[in-house]
């Protein structure tokens, strides 16, 4: 069949299918409950006391601090009072506001709190959450984490939850204790830490969360609809009572010093470096950042990944100087389009490093305006020139919780030009249908490159989405013409058009005891069309018959998939064995499946079977993590591919382990290795992490290598590392 004809065949069935899914939606829209419950409010008191933050929460202040308790199920029971009693009250002084939360339980010594290390993974631990929307915009907002362990997690949440920043560090602090009546924390934010509007009295948007893991629930103070979550902040009640917050400024210092040794092909030479960064907050909602010769030897080393498609990876930014501004550059193109990609900076085509001798950027919001401008200057290393690299984001609020936006990324050299211009919009609501979430949106881009000639191109983007609790839709349409070219930016591949939709039922059957909800996706496919000739180029489709998640916490789907690729030149596709040019249609079968990641040994795994081009291809992968306490923890995952073609037969094969522990919560460290039968290298990574005070950090790091041809082991590289970053507030 042609694959025009099938696309067309596909049609009645697609409109049929999203006609029901309307028709369940308004149905299940027309009994709307109340996700709000009273008091909606909680009042912040102002203290002169000093406030000793250790989780005992024994100061008279918190005594008499108003507290609120109506905590809603938001799983497993929605709408149900909680089982536990949580209270929540909130204290300020002149530079910091403290957050005091008691979490009883009838059996804390059945809490779940397995880690320690700041940053933690946070979604199989009992925890308590803390997000605040301190614009007050019902879009942006801090969230806040911690466990019964004091582990600390924070995050920068954005458009109402559809963005996260989960790599953002503030300065702040808790304190938790367990006793015979369950946990308690203290958290102490200084007000340096966020950013609000200049007003004598303060309105924020506040909410939180309490997950008691062992039954599987999950409580909110506010917006407990299963169509909703705690990062959707318009959703959140109010926090008032904080007055006099005008005057708050900062000066914040952060020098670094580094030194160690490296040894590569038997030469030894020494490592030093001296550099830091200099934050002022211009205003309360604005912060302005210098950094000069910025220096990122404490990143772990990237998992290495074997490449059996023809189009290029995605590496994750690891950096904290990217990392921390990251979500005021997003622009709507999509993962498949970015006009900025900050691994473009500071990382040559090999991954190896490029010195960055300094730069500037601008973070924050003026009145409903978001801002991001950042300039960075690069030292040219080896046949890499030297660059300039600038990116400026603005971002217009409209209505309720939608947006207008531009963006402007340039890169300049002594001989080249390269830029990128575009607008995006987002109309969002959290009412449609009455109390559902819907959004629709789209990005126009435009390139130009400059150096002995001049050429241009453009990428476009729409979408929509109805994320609901029980049908979920999204459907998108994408181009990028063959001469776009975001030099600064990311694209997985050139020349295309895509049109992709994708529907998915999650009944939750009150007539099967153990299972949360059921998970049906009769429709999934991801269309690609050559932008010139509008010849199909790849077709991936997937109809999951079945998938469940239990009350348990475990997880399984089952997957049949149907995939067209069509080569238009021979593809290398591993040493020695080439696909010829042609369509080449599979099917292929997939089962996947989680364990209950709370429980102290779990695991993930899938497998897939079925065609692959002309041949055969089957695939394993698997994780499974040991959580011996909540000071150590063992990791070990593997992928392997077995393929045979008519052109030649191999194996893929990588893997990976992590040792982790945790003396403290601000003394952790990691020990990651990896290998693949396609580098044949193992590469080592120990790193120390210690955190002597709030915005300071010393590192300790060793990276190895060796390589592993040949049946032997020969040790190509060493580097010893050790880094100290020190806060100072002037």
């Amino acid at each position: 069949m042609d694959v025009t004809d099938m696309t067309l065949s596909f049609k009645p069935f697609i409109k049929r299918v999203i006609f029901c899914a309307l028709i369940f939606t308004i149905i299940q829209s027309s009994a709307l409950f109340a996700q709000h419950s009273k008091p909606d409010t909680i009042t912040a008191v102002f203290t002169g006391d000093p406030i000793s933050v250790d989780g005992l929460l024994t100061e008279p202040a918190w005594q008499a601090a108003p507290k609120v308790h109506n905590f809603t199920q938001r799983e497993l029971e929605e709408g149900a009072a909680a089982t536990e009693r949580t209270e929540v009250a909130v204290l300020y002084d002149h530079e910091n506001l403290y957050i005091g939360v008691w979490c009883y339980d009838s059996n804390p010594e059945l809490l779940i709190a397995k880690k320690m290390k700041r940053d933690f993974r946070w979604g199989s631990e009992d925890n308590f959450e803390v997000i605040m929307d301190t614009y007050n915009d019902q879009r942006n907002a801090y969230l806040f984490i911690t466990n019964p362990n004091g582990a600390r997690a924070d995050a920068l949440v954005l458009d109402n939850g559809r963005q996260f920043n989960r790599n953002w560090d503030g300065v702040w602090t808790v304190k938790t204790k367990v006793t015979g009546e369950g946990w308690f924390a203290e958290f102490q934010i200084p007000f340096s830490t966020l950013k609000f509007r200049p007003l004598q009295e303060q309105v924020w948007g506040i909410n939180f969360e309490r997950n008691i893991r062992r039954k599987r629930e999950q409580v909110l103070w506010q917006g407990w609809s299963r169509d909703s979550e705690l990062e959707q902040i318009s959703r959140a009640g109010k926090l008032v009572g904080l007055k006099g917050l005008t005057d708050v400024n900062m000066v914040e210092l952060r020098p670094y010093l580094l030194g160690g040794v490296q040894k590569s092909e038997d030469v030894n030479s020494s490592v030093y470096n001296l550099g830091g960064e200099l934050n002022y907050l211009i205003s309360p909602t604005l912060k302005l950042n210098l950094t000069v010769n910025t220096d990122f030897a404490q990143v772990e080393s990237d998992r290495a990944r074997i490449n059996l498609s023809r189009f290029s990876l995605y590496y994750p930014e690891k950096r904290g100087f990217f990392l921390e501004g990251a979500n005021y550059f997003d622009f709507g193109l999509g993962r498949r389009i970015q006009p900025f990609y900050s691994r473009r900076i500071g990382l040559a085509p090999d991954r190896s490093p490029i010195p960055i001798l300094g730069g500037a950027r601008v973070l924050g919001k003026i009145n409903n305006a978001t801002l991001g401008a950042m300039v960075i200057q690069t030292a040219a290393k080896d046949s890499i020139p030297g660059a300039n690299y600038s990116i400026m984001r603005w971002s217009q609020d409209v209505g309720e919780q939608s947006r207008v936006g531009l963006i402007g990324v340039s890169k300049l050299t002594s001989e080249h030009l390269n830029g990128v211009g575009g607008a995006d919009f987002l109309y969002s609501t959290s009412h449609f249908l009455g109390d559902k979430n819907f959004s629709v949106g789209g990005a126009f881009a435009s390139s130009i490159s400059k150096d002995s000639s001049l050429s241009t191109g453009s990428a476009q983007r729409f979408f929509l989405s109805y994320p609901s609790d029980f049908v979920e839709i999204d459907a998108s349409w994408e181009r990028s013409s063959k001469t776009f070219d975001p030099e600064v930016g990311f694209l997985r591949r050139t020349n295309y058009q895509m049109y992709y939709t994708e529907i998915q039922f999650n009944p939750r059957p009150a007539f099967l005891p153990f299972v949360r909800r059921l998970i049906f996706k009769p429709v999934d496919v991801k269309y690609f069309i050559d932008d010139q000739t509008h010849d199909m180029t790849s077709m991936y489709m997937e109809f999951r018959p079945l998938g469940a998640s239990f009350k348990s916490g475990d997880f399984f789907e089952f997957n049949v998939q149907r995939n067209a690729e069509q080569l238009q030149n021979p593809f290398e596709i591993h040493e020695g064995i080439v696909l010829s040019p042609g369509r080449y249609w599979n099917t292929r079968y997939e089962l996947q499946y989680f364990t209950f990641p709370g429980r102290p040994v779990f695991s993930h795994g899938s497998v897939s079977w079925g065609e692959f081009y002309n041949g055969q291809r089957k695939k394993y992968s698997a994780l499974i993590v040991w959580r011996m306490a909540k000071y150590f923890s063992v990791s070990y995952d593997f992928t392997r591919n077995e393929i045979s073609l008519p052109a030649g037969s191999f194996t893929t094969n990588e893997q990976g382990s992590r040792i982790e522990w945790a003396v403290t919560p601000d003394l952790f460290g990691a020990v990651a290795a990896q290998w693949n039968n396609d580098d044949q290298e193992a590469i080592l990574n120990f790193r120390l992490n210690w955190i002597p005070k709030p915005g300071a950090d010393l590192y300790f790091v060793v990276n190895q290598s060796y390589a592993t041809g040949g049946n032997t082991l020969k040790v190509t590289n060493t580097t010893v590392l050790s880094k100290l970053i020190w806060r100072f507030v002037l």
